[in-house]
């Protein structure tokens, strides 16, 4: 199809673009290398359509009419960008499916010299007054460049040239520019008995080969199939969250949704995600409990935890966990568990709880969060596991600059403590306005610090300068006056103006700490101050959690209503450990292999729980007949045994990872074994058929326990314990 052709059907809606699909994402420079390679007869790949239905066909994006012809309508699965950018550069226009604020890079400053085929943005003092340079739009305007009125111009700029030459280049570069028009673009369609839910699966194939879509972005667009105004409804949430200061993305709300409706955040690996099996009215209610738990969140985090919005925290991943337990349990926190939520959350941030791993990390803490009254205790173990203790040290703080989580929890319990102004006495916490916006404040000014022989192009020098124990919040006006003053001087008429101003910043009192001289043994203090208080505000909060329940409360453990929600990457069910239900008399060994097989598996990813006596689909069938098929045939027989089987396939070494006990669950035994995420790669060891010794290694993955090769474990290993 010729690309004139392409963009006069985009124009008359008989090429449409579905609702599904993403917006118009593509960089200035992507924009301008789909030229270069056009004007190059460079291949620029090809173009991937529906042939919809009128029954089949999908929402249109901007609520466009599409003109209908023959009965069908060309929906576009794959190209949109390429598409999208001919249109708005050639004809200068937004296409019908976008408005102006739909753009997130408008690539219509482009501009072409006429001399020599260089494509650039406008660059007013290159282009200004040099005539070759011409906006491409203009290009494809008939008359509005005109070539031999262009060379004349250039001529009497740069009479030594030949008259023929600049002429006959810059004809022959506008006519090659202008040629783009009549290429031919390759098209392929899918045809026209195709269904949507079909469409979409090839749009997801299409889209999943390259990098084209982020892993949300394809689940999204699947969402869109049966939800038309899916990503409509989120990015008007996204508009509404804005105005509290919350900044979130469709890649969040959609990662909601995904828990919504599978209680997991995975979207790979997560079996539960079968498109096929949800409606339109499915994803509505999803969205409806996402909705409301957001709205609810919100004002905890800014009332409760003093946080004015996202900048205030590192990343917006750690919400995820708490927006999950609001879905289970009606949309509203319990005293204990709000007070134990922002107790976790504030460690999360801190200890960077998400700073690799994140998939796996966030799917256990999810599985966690929505599992009974241990759901704090539990998570909290998950970050004191992963860091090895919860309390933050002074020598945290060393060398730490405004980009590290500990300076958002500065800024944070800052606030808490009814920190004030420091020329207008009023309270930091709640400012509206820009001259009065809260700004980071260097106590010892920066050029003050490079004057007094610290060096700006030494690097520990910049980051004692720069460090987190240097920094103050005060408005924007008030840091403008203090400017580059010395702190032995204007901090003592801040104290005389405004009594414990300077206290409430945790500002080490002894006066001749303020010194420059003595700047090394101000951090020092300060450290020790900032660290004190980051502590006594999380202790608060855990002291607030533990207040209102009871150490029993803690413990306690609904098996029944872990088992209810079914297998998940941290929960496997088997019906006996010995005794086989196909053949009761079969193969033992094979049985206690699988069993351990799942135990390795929990050790090498983040842990889980195996329940044995309970049948695929949650019902409970007892360890019974397992003690039959043993010499002790009671509790205390039971576990031994199995203590064995862990020594024989895994070692001795690992037992302190995994805790098994026999709980009575509706009146029926069934054993309960839970493993915590091993410090180290553990192989499961056992014989082949010809008894050779044979190592194994298992992760957990789609609900069950998958074996990886050689390579594979190698590259696990590398990133999983790194």
């Amino acid at each position: 199809m010729k690309i004139d052709q392409l963009l006069n059907e985009v124009e008359n809606t008989q090429i449409v673009l579905p609702e599904f699909q993403r917006e118009y994402v593509w960089s200035l420079e992507n924009a301008k290398q789909l030229f270069v390679s056009l004007f190059r007869n460079y291949p620029t790949g090809s173009l991937l359509f529906w042939q919809a239905t009128k029954e089949e066909l999908p929402e249109i994006k901007n609520n466009a009419t599409p003109e209908i012809i023959s009965g069908l309508t060309n929906v576009i699965l794959d190209g949109q960008q390429r598409i999208m950018t001919l249109y708005l550069i050639m004809k200068g226009e937004i296409p019908p499916y976008y408005t102006e604020s739909d753009l997130k890079n408008d690539p219509r400053h482009l501009y072409f010299n006429l001399g020599n085929g260089e494509f650039q943005y406008y660059m007013s003092s290159k282009m200004e007054t040099n005539p070759l340079w011409q906006k491409v739009t203009n290009c494809f305007s008939l008359g509005t460049v005109p070539p031999f009125e262009i060379a004349s111009r250039y001529l009497e700029e740069h009479p030594e040239e030949n008259k023929e030459a600049p002429t006959e280049t810059i004809y022959t570069n506008l006519t090659r520019l202008q040629n783009i028009r009549t290429t031919n673009y390759p098209v392929q369609i899918v045809p026209s008995d195709a269904k949507i839910d079909e469409a979409i699966d090839v749009f997801d194939r299409v889209n999943s080969l390259g990098t084209k879509l982020t892993d949300a972005e394809l689940v999204l667009t699947h969402i869109t199939g049966k939800w038309p105004h899916a990503r409509r409804t989120l990015k008007e949430k996204i508009q509404q969250l804005n105005t509290e200061n919350f900044a979130f993305d469709l890649d969040f709300l959609t990662r909601c949704l995904v828990v919504a409706l599978t209680g997991s955040p995975l979207y790979k690996d997560n079996t539960k995600l079968d498109y096929a099996t949800y409606t339109r009215d499915d994803y509505l209610q999803a969205w409806k409990g996402v909705d409301r738990s957001l709205d609810y969140l919100i004002p905890v985090l800014k009332q409760d935890a003093y946080i004015s919005g996202t900048p205030d925290m590192s990343t917006t991943t750690v919400l995820i966990p708490p927006v999950a337990y609001l879905l289970k349990n009606g949309i509203r926190f319990s005293e204990q568990m709000k007070f134990g939520f922002l107790y976790w959350m504030n460690l999360a941030l801190i200890w960077s709880r998400y700073s690799g791993q994140t998939e796996s990390r966030l799917d256990k803490d999810v599985h966690l969060a929505t599992s009974g009254d241990t759901a704090i205790s539990s998570l909290v173990t998950e970050i004191e596991d992963q860091r090895g203790r919860l309390e933050i040290k002074p020598s945290d703080l060393e060398g730490r600059v405004a980009g590290h989580p500990l300076y958002r929890a500065l800024y944070m319990v800052t606030k808490h403590a009814g920190a004030i102004d420091w020329s207008d006495g009023g309270p930091i916490y709640g400012r509206i306005g820009d001259n009065f916006s809260i700004q980071s404040h260097h106590i010892f000014p920066q050029a003050l610090l490079y004057a007094n022989g610290y060096n700006s192009e030494n690097h520990l020098d910049k980051k004692k300068v720069n460090e987190i124990a240097n920094r103050a919040f005060i408005t924007r006006d008030t840091n403008f006056r203090i400017s580059d003053k010395n702190p032995a001087e204007y901090l003592l008429g801040v104290e005389a103006a405004y009594p414990g101003a300077l206290e409430r910043q945790f500002i080490p009192m002894k006066k001749e700490l303020w010194d420059i001289q003595n700047y090394e043994m101000f951090l020092e203090e300060r450290r020790k101050n900032i660290a004190e208080e980051i502590n006594v505000y999380l202790n608060g909060l855990k002291t607030r959690y533990l207040s209102v329940c009871s150490e029993s409360e803690i413990q306690r453990e609904d098996w029944r209503e872990i088992i209810e929600k079914g297998e998940n990457n941290f929960v496997e069910f088997k019906e006996s450990l010995r005794w086989s239900v196909r053949s009761p008399n079969g193969d033992r060994k094979k049985s206690e292999y699988i069993a351990l097989r799942a135990i390795s598996s929990f050790l090498n990813s983040e842990g889980g729980t195996l329940f044995i006596g309970v049948k695929d689909d949650g019902r409970i069938a007892g360890i019974e007949k397992d003690y039959r098929t043993l010499n002790k045939a009671n509790k205390d027989g039971y576990l031994l045994h199995l203590d064995n089987l862990i020594d024989t396939y895994l070692g001795t070494i690992y037992q302190h990872y995994i805790m098994a006990k026999i709980e009575v669950v509706n009146g029926t035994e069934i054993c309960i074994i839970e493993v915590s995420k091993s410090d180290e790669p553990v192989y499961l060891k056992s014989k082949n058929q010809n008894g050779q010794n044979k190592e194994e290694f298992f992760i957990r993955a789609n609900d069950s326990s998958r074996s990886l090769g050689i390579k594979e474990t190698n590259e696990y290993i590398s990133l999983h314990w790194k």
